[in-house]
């Protein structure tokens, strides 16, 4: 049997995690063909792309106090695997802190930071982390070896902070490389997220590519099945800080989990589905703190569920902002107008919802990109008359009800709404695609929590 495993930064970077997961690849690998994929250490990504932009602004002194505090963290890291400080893995580190510090201070002295350069800076915390598990594997008697993504063979255009591969090229030299490395029993440790284009720039995959390395490699080797290790039992029916009460999800469509993952479930990257789906092959999501729990199985061949309603998802930081006026109405090319200022601001919209008088609509976006779409919206309204104006609702949260089993079910929206309203909640905006995969609607921040778990004990804690 053939895997691709893939391990997430809160999971290296807990006490003991490294050697957690290298304990899990090595027992796994006795018995299988096993390619291993990693991310950053926990928060480690988030604080390279904060010094990738104040590093235009930073003395040298602030470099260096911001490379030792990482080399601090990667040392701690190196212990807590058991790797010596003195092998080869310890100094590869120190040479790439070198490299680090070199490359922030190009950008401090240049006072630019280019595309190129941001995926070069980001890609350290995984250029650092999966030399340290590939130790932690050989002190656990395994031949292992550190590889970048395009090492490991996926080849991408040069569209820097998110890269797509070449298929044709990186189907066929990933599926060599990692032939290569396992048939003589090296384990490949794989950088997730971190890429490279034909002319041999890093790239990456964009925030949360990890699941995509991993998904791609596993297409590309022909895996039997890919594994996400996390630090929860699956895919949940919904948040367990918010319900108590949630339970791990058995089974799942591939629709299902990009649902999920894109409002907001932890488990998946959105993008990640998309090469499985194709190739068919099934992803488990397994904690690695309970390596025995069964976890979620994300396939094909499940059988149709008495569950109408899997998950209920809550997304708190958004925002809602609702275009009106009599000129709207009736005017050819307006919502296009609308949506062309916003995709060329660079703002991604979550939900839409129009009304058939077609004298308002609503958009949700993420709150931190609140202020460039209120600034392109305020510049297409000035084109539309003066009775347009724009309306702007910041304390507002987006809960999303998501299961195959509401296609061609009748009454779903009307439970999903009865529960809403009975716990005295009052929805703002509503949207729901053709597909039937979700409900999708909008409530006040303080009612979010309220409405979540009126939902969850309707639709889910029944049926289960």
């Amino acid at each position: 049997m053939k895997i691709v495993m893939k391990f997430g930064g809160s999971l290296l970077a807990s006490k003991g995690g490294i050697r957690r997961v290298a304990k899990i690849v090595a027992t796994r690998a006795k018995e299988d063909k096993v390619v291993a994929v990693v991310s950053a250490l926990g928060n480690v990504t988030d604080h390279l792309l904060s010094a990738a932009r104040d590093s235009k602004h930073w003395k040298e002194d602030q470099i260096n106090r911001f490379v030792d505090g990482l080399r601090d963290v990667h040392n701690r890291a190196l212990q807590d695997a058991g790797v010596s400080r003195t092998s080869e893995d310890s100094a590869k580190a120190e040479a790439l802190f070198e490299k680090l510090s070199v490359t922030l201070l190009g950008v401090s002295l240049l006072r630019e930071l280019t595309p190129r350069s941001t995926d070069f800076i980001l890609s350290f915390g995984e250029r650092l982390s999966a030399p340290i598990v590939a130790g932690a594997l050989r002190a656990e008697g395994m031949q292992a070896r550190a590889l970048t993504g395009g090492e490991a063979g996926i080849i991408t255009n040069d569209s820097h902070g998110e890269a797509l591969p070449i298929e044709q090229v990186a189907r066929r030299t990933a599926r060599k490389r990692l032939d290569n490395l396992v048939s003589k029993g090296i384990v490949p440790v794989v950088m997730g997220f971190v890429a490279e284009s034909e002319n041999g720039d890093l790239t990456t995959l964009g925030r949360g590519g990890s699941d995509f390395t991993a998904t791609l490699l596993g297409t590309y080797w022909r895996a039997d099945e890919v594994w996400i290790w996390t630090d929860v039992d699956g895919i949940m029916t919904t948040d367990p800080r918010v319900v108590p009460g949630a339970r791990g999800v058995r089974e799942l469509s591939y629709a299902e989990a990009e649902e999920m993952a894109i409002f907001g479930a932890k488990n998946m990257h959105p993008l990640a589905l998309g090469p499985v789906r194709l190739s068919k092959i099934p992803v488990r999501i397994k904690n690695g703190f309970n390596p025995d729990s069964p976890g979620t199985l994300i396939w094909s061949g499940q059988k149709k569920s008495v569950d109408v309603i899997k998950s209920i998802a809550l997304v708190e930081d958004v925002c809602m902002l609702t275009v009106s006026g009599e000129t709207l109405s009736g005017r050819t090319g307006t919502a296009a107008s609308i949506f062309r200022s916003l995709a060329d601001s660079g703002v991604n919209i979550l939900m839409i919802s129009q009304s058939v008088s077609e004298s308002n609509i609503s958009i949700v976006v993420r709150r931190g990109m609140l202020d460039k779409a209120r600034r392109a919206l305020l510049r297409g309204l000035a084109q539309l008359g003066k009775s347009a104006r724009l309306d702007v609702e910041s304390e507002v949260a987006a809960v999303a009800a998501v299961g195959a089993g509401m296609k061609g079910t009748p009454g779903v929206a009307a439970k999903v709404f009865s529960a809403v309203s009975r716990a005295g909640v009052n929805v703002r905006m509503i949207a729901q695609g053709s597909s039937e995969l979700n409900i999708s609607f909008v409530v006040g921040a303080k009612d979010a929590v309220k409405a979540v778990r009126a939902l969850h004990s309707a639709l889910i804690a029944r049926a289960g």
